[in-house]
């Protein structure tokens, strides 16, 4: 799940259609509360209820258990009549398919439910933005590669807008001090890969995929990788948390956000991949698995 933030009232006023900016806590809650919200039974709950169920127990399940429910899922939400649980629910699933690996083939599914129920119930573009639904959908097309099929001005410009961003990525340049109070300059790292991950102490995906980043680090940084990972929390909070888990590589403060906005990071956690030309090879909406890691670093020419 791509973790925003951003507060619970902002994100419940767009439903489950904003649930990246939330904790999976907060989105089972926001779920729940919309099958059965103001007193009123929303059409269709009978068929709804079941899926929202499984959508709250979806990450408890072991990994190859979870793609095949999650595909299962998919093709159920499609199936539901153009309710307004039926985008909510289709979002939901869309932010929980990216956190790990769950194959192509269940991605496609996730996608093609979401753009379904996008063509059936289009949401209002909201003033000078792009609703987070059709964002959703962008960022499945554009970084885990699926196909959609939506013909609608809001999908266009939030395909527009991750071009954009990745071109300020492309470009962006920082100085961050890690926690030892070294300093370390993007651009002064060009010859060696450089793997630059944002990411919070409360964040379950980041806490997840943190010793499979270790592992890889400490196994290629012979070979020139260097991985920069920012949190934009105190030091007396993130110190501690490191020191625990004994994580080797460079842990980066950022508490003003400028970097995590430089980079257009509005959730974590997130992964850019550098190689030794400083081109920007690879990147991550979401948790990633030690596979998916080394099918990213491969771009950047380490296996």
């Amino acid at each position: 799940m791509k973790i925003l933030r951003q507060n619970l009232p902002a994100a419940t006023a767009v439903g489950l259609a904003a649930a990246s900016g939330l904790w999976a806590a907060m989105l089972i809650a926001v779920l729940a509360s919309t099958l059965t919200a103001q007193g009123t039974k929303p059409v269709g709950s009978e068929r709804e209820k079941p899926i929202a169920d499984q959508l709250r127990e979806l990450r408890k399940l072991p990994d190859d258990v979870r793609a095949r429910t999650t595909k299962q899922l998919a093709l159920q939400i499609r199936q539901l009549p153009a309710v307004p649980n039926k985008l909510r629910l289709a979002n939901g699933l869309a932010n929980l398919s990216t956190e790990g690996d769950f194959g192509h083939d269940t991605l496609q599914e996730v996608a093609t439910t979401l753009a379904d129920a996008l063509k059936q119930q289009p949401v209002p573009a909201p003033q000078g933005h792009v609703a987070p639904q059709y964002l959703e959908l962008a960022q499945l097309v554009r970084y885990e590669h699926v196909q959609a099929s939506l013909d609608d001005p809001q999908f266009a410009a939030a395909m527009a807008k991750l071009e954009a961003d990745d071109q300020k990525r492309q470009d962006a340049d920082f100085t961050l001090r890690d926690l030892r109070g070294k300093s370390w300059t993007l651009k002064e790292l060009r010859g060696q890969v450089v793997l630059v991950n944002f990411w919070a102490t409360w964040c379950p995906p980041c806490r997840k995929e943190m010793p499979d980043l270790d592992s890889l680090y400490q196994r290629f940084q012979g070979q020139g990788l260097v991985v920069l990972a920012i949190s934009d929390e105190d030091a007396v909070k993130v110190k501690p948390f490191i020191e625990e888990r004994k994580i080797a590589y460079p842990i980066l403060l950022d508490p003003g956000r400028k970097v995590n906005e430089q980079f257009q990071v509005e959730g974590i956690p997130k992964t850019f991949l550098y190689d030794r030309k400083g081109k920007l090879v690879a990147q991550s909406i979401d948790m990633r698995t030690q596979k998916q890691f080394l099918e990213m670093l491969a771009q950047a020419g380490l296996e």
